[in-house]
């Protein structure tokens, strides 16, 4: 029975995934996510079913416009995927529950924001409203942190820590990236924030060493800082238990 609804919760997050597709690219250019219908880019052809399931119709057409043959992006198969694959993992760790519901909630989060701040550079705040008042409500109720206040005090570490960081850095750090913060650290309470911000840090600093040294990342060119955010959340998230507690064994 737990194949049976891994299979299915692994094909809900195929579904979801399109669609945070679509609110990711849309949301920021202020379009709405229900018209026009999707369609291709380069011909402006109104897709059908047959272009529109998840992951297989990539495959199937080969990674190309049925009309005009221009190629797809895997951006679009990939996002379908890693959502998928993330709601099914959060499934067999938490099982129906709570704290299912709220993994789901930060995920499908995480996954907007990457496709919205590498497609625009912005991380919109109309996107972290609709998720606040879930989060905010299940954590303050059904889902709570231990103590109480944890989560009040996660929220205003992550607010106050990016807050001085961008000043710092004149701009270095947007007012999204604040917000974002603020909205996790309320969601994991203040070690989970912290240890996202030195996750999320480590792997941006990571992959942009790398950049420069290959040349794929110019210096002082500005870099979406959002998908590291979403791995650093991502790994606290799943492992975020383990990691402290390795970390702490060394103190």
């Amino acid at each position: 029975m737990e194949i049976i609804w891994s299979i299915y919760i692994f094909i809900i997050g195929l579904v979801f995934g399109s669609f945070f597709n679509v609110v990711g690219l849309r949301v920021p250019k202020g379009e709405s996510i229900v018209r026009p219908r999707s369609h291709c880019p380069s011909c402006n052809t109104t897709l059908q079913t047959v272009d529109l399931i998840p992951v297989l119709s990539y495959l199937i057409l080969r990674g190309k416009c049925r009309t005009c043959q221009t190629l797809v992006s895997p951006f679009y198969p990939v996002i379908e995927l890693m959502t998928a694959v993330l709601f099914t993992t959060a499934w067999l760790q938490w099982g129906l529950s709570w704290e299912w519901i709220m993994a789901l909630l930060l995920i499908s989060l995480l996954i907007i924001i990457v496709v919205s701040d590498i497609s625009a550079m912005l991380i919109p705040d109309k996107i972290l409203l609709i998720f606040v008042i879930p989060i905010l409500g299940l954590r303050m109720t059904a889902a709570p942190l231990f103590p109480w206040w944890d989560a009040w005090f996660g929220a205003a570490l992550g607010f106050l820590l990016l807050l001085v960081i961008a000043i710092v850095s004149k701009g270095g750090m947007g007012g999204g990236d604040i917000k974002l913060f603020t909205l996790l650290g309320l969601f994991f309470g203040w070690k989970g924030l912290l240890l996202t911000f030195f996750l999320s840090v480590f792997l941006g600093a990571a992959v942009g060493g790398c950049g420069l040294m290959i040349g794929k990342v110019k210096r002082g060119k500005p870099m979406p800082f959002g998908p590291y955010i979403a791995a650093g959340s991502i790994l606290t998230l799943f492992a975020g238990d383990v990691i402290l507690h390795w970390y702490g064994s060394f103190l």
